[in-house]
């Protein structure tokens, strides 16, 4: 369908379910998608539909489901979601609890619903197994208790990788506003690190050149390169400083 290959390790930010939107990033190249249902608007029916679409597009679904709740992470993976990016973990014993709904028992403590995932029928011990294995559960590093955890979060067999919130971060450490400051860098620095040793990945969202430059260093495994609502401002300046720029120079 596509002659650009996809890479996965290049996401889109989609605040709504812009099919177009898909299509476009994934005939660039762009080989995953974050879905930001938490500040987004997306609704279940748009996820039931937009979700199976994204994944016949061959990209990878992360979604950033609407809170560390057990409806919200379960309704993502019945839906085909690749990963749940669960915002707003506190600290290493809320991640334990919150991240279990994301793995089926003994692991964890998601709910079997059926549906799409089992193509509509029984399940089996191996659909289990490979469930638990290849859907991946990231809770956010944005809280000052969840970076102060950041090993003992790594740690836990229902954590398959952490994604961090740079924004909530530097507010919640005190830092004000999120200006890519040097302590900005050293929180994230912190958490490659701490990636790196438990030999779990990391994604981060990636909007400057230094972000880019610095995930790249540090073997992020995925990055949100661009956000929709970026990517429109951006197509939409473009055509105005140019007709500015002509009428300027008569």
């Amino acid at each position: 369908m596509f002659s650009t290959p996809a890479d996965r390790r290049h996401a889109i930010w989609l605040s709504d379910p812009s099919f177009a939107a898909a299509e476009i990033a994934r005939g660039l190249g762009y080989g995953a998608v974050i879905l930001d249902i938490e500040h987004g608007s997306f609704d279940l029916a748009d996820l039931e539909r937009f979700i199976p679409f994204l994944r016949a597009l061959e990209m990878e679904v992360l979604a950033k489901v609407l809170g560390p709740e057990r409806g919200p992470i379960q309704q993502a993976l019945d839906f085909g979601a690749t990963a749940v990016v669960i915002p707003h973990i506190e600290n290493a014993s809320h991640a334990k609890e919150v991240t279990a709904f994301a793995k089926f028992p003994p692991l964890g403590d998601r709910s079997f619903a059926g549906g799409r995932t089992t193509n509509y029928g029984g399940f089996t011990d191996n659909w289990v197994r490979r469930q638990d294995t290849f859907t991946r559960c990231y809770p956010m590093i944005e809280d000052a208790g969840a970076i102060e955890n950041i090993a003992d979060i790594l740690a836990l067999d229902t954590v398959d990788g952490v994604f961090v919130g740079p924004s909530d971060l530097s507010l919640r450490r005190e830092r004000g506003a999120y200006t890519r400051t040097d302590g900005d860098f050293a929180d994230l620095a912190i958490v490659a690190a701490a990636a790196a040793e438990a030999g779990k990945p990391w994604v981060l969202p990636a909007w400057s050149v230094e972000e880019k430059e610095f995930a790249v260093r540090h073997g992020a495994d995925q990055m949100a390169l661009i956000m929709q609502h970026g990517a429109l401002a951006a197509g939409f300046a473009g055509p105005l400083d140019q007709i500015t720029r002509i009428r300027e120079s008569r």
